[in-house]
């Protein structure tokens, strides 16, 4: 039986949110094999001087198996 491991993790981007999330996968993906999920938790932002600088997705990605770092 597999086992389903989560980590949580804050990807960020001065593009957007959807950029910010996926920018977290992307640098889980360089230490985490094996990923099949992830659930977006939170959506946050930097503001300054009236604007939003940085966007923040809180994200918990979830990967299968005990051999899923690398």
């Amino acid at each position: 039986m597999a086992v389903v491991k989560v980590l949580e993790l804050v990807g960020e981007s001065s593009a957007g949110w959807q950029e910010a999330a996926s920018n977290a996968i992307a640098e889980a993906s360089r230490s985490v094999n094996n990923i099949v999920a992830c659930e977006i938790i939170n959506w946050t932002a930097n503001v300054s001087d009236g604007e939003i600088r940085e966007y923040k997705a809180n994200v918990k990605v979830a990967y299968v198996g005990d051999e899923g770092m690398h």
